[in-house]
């Protein structure tokens, strides 16, 4: 691939330099690579989210208060986030505040709904009631499908209706989305999308009931890794994958109110494997970085229910933006066990994590 080809496929990035952008969720694992992101492009960035739910937390980890308007609230609190984006104006809105965890919901349903449903429509209300909003973008998941257990990739026109109280939640957010883009915006200069990814892996996740983090907790402590689900067949990704994605969508159909729709993101055919063979590739590079021997068992552990098989088919985006994948399976393995490593022996993880996103973008 040639120098020109290269900048092509990057140029999204720089139409960020000096555009006001507002993450909600900007706390969390994703939201703090897409802050760091937007940093690097030159952009002003917004974020509103609660207090970061982890610690260690990423968002602290690369001092991110630092360097962008950050303001803690919740997305249930519709004055305080209409206020703070009155005052910020911002072009473009990515909506990833959430509550994330399956089993959480579980424990608490209300509590999820009222986050992942209500604080979508609020930061809609806001946007309906704002001049300054041009593109949104709301962050949904892979999971808001009926899951039929398909041996094939769910299309973005397949039935919306997940089965757990997030993933059911999370397609609430999608009809709430469509109906808003419906209702309010045809005929308003503003793009409306969701966005719907699956499960991303990478470097600064500290969540609990997350295999990464519980692979690098277990081999921290030098013990064996317990896998719950190992034959679950999962589309996995790195966390750059979906980022910018996000954000070469939210950019382009600024420019193009007939791009606004909904994407699925997602890895290539090959590259959907069970979560035993990934906790493979993790011990297998972990023994290359620290020279121990690394290894997995399967649990007998018996959690609420989990779809064994779901893919996404992601035509659509490749067909409209020219977008694919840029790591595969082991790259994005080597690259997220390396983040750890660095990270459990004391290394600079602003340096690290600046350098993934830069390797990620010359690849694009």
């Amino acid at each position: 691939m040639g120098n020109g080809e290269i900048k092509n496929k990057r140029v999204f990035l720089e139409q960020y330099r000096g555009r006001k952008v507002l993450i909600t969720g900007h706390t969390g694992f994703k939201g703090s690579w897409m802050c760091r992101t937007l940093l690097q492009a030159g952009a002003q960035v917004y974020g509103y989210a609660l207090e970061a739910p982890e610690d260690p937390a990423l968002f602290r980890i690369l001092s991110l208060e630092k360097e962008m308007a950050s303001v803690i609230g919740d997305v249930r609190d519709y004055e305080k986030l209409f206020q703070f984006m009155k005052e910020c104006r911002p072009e473009i809105v990515i909506h990833m505040a959430a509550q994330p965890i399956v089993r959480e919901s579980y424990k608490r349903p209300a509590y999820t709904y009222e986050t992942n449903v209500m604080g979508t429509v609020n930061v809609l209300e806001c946007i309906r009631n704002l001049e300054s909003v041009q593109s949104f973008v709301n962050v949904t998941t892979d999971k808001v499908y009926l899951n039929r257990e398909w041996d094939w990739g769910y299309r973005e026109n397949e039935e919306l209706n997940g089965f757990d109280p997030y993933s059911n939640s999370k397609s609430c957010s999608e009809l709430v989305t469509a109906s808003y883009r419906q209702s309010f915006f045809e005929d308003r200069d503003i793009a409306i999308t969701t966005m719907r990814a699956g499960n991303v892996i990478g470097g600064g996740d500290f969540a609990v009931d997350r295999i990464i983090p519980d692979c690098v907790r277990a081999a921290e402590k030098e013990q064996d890794i317990l896998i719950r689900n190992p034959d679950s067949i999962r589309p996995y990704q790195h966390v750059l994958e979906p980022v910018l994605a996000y954000l070469r969508v939210a950019v382009e159909q600024l420019q193009n109110k007939k791009l606004e729709g909904a994407y699925n993101i997602g890895p290539q055919e090959e590259n959907c494997i069970t979560t035993g063979q990934m906790a493979d590739l993790f011990c297998q590079k972990w023994k290359e970085l620290s020279g121990r021997e690394q290894k997995w068992v399967s649990g007998s552990e018996k959690g609420p229910h989990e779809a064994k098989l779901l893919k996404l088919d992601c035509a659509k985006i490749k067909s409209v933006f020219g977008w694919k994948p840029v790591w595969d399976i082991r790259q994005t393995m080597d690259h997220v066990t390396e983040w750890y490593y660095g990270y459990v022996n004391g290394a600079d993880m602003l340096q690290i994590t600046d350098e993934q996103i830069e390797k990620y973008t010359k690849a694009m």
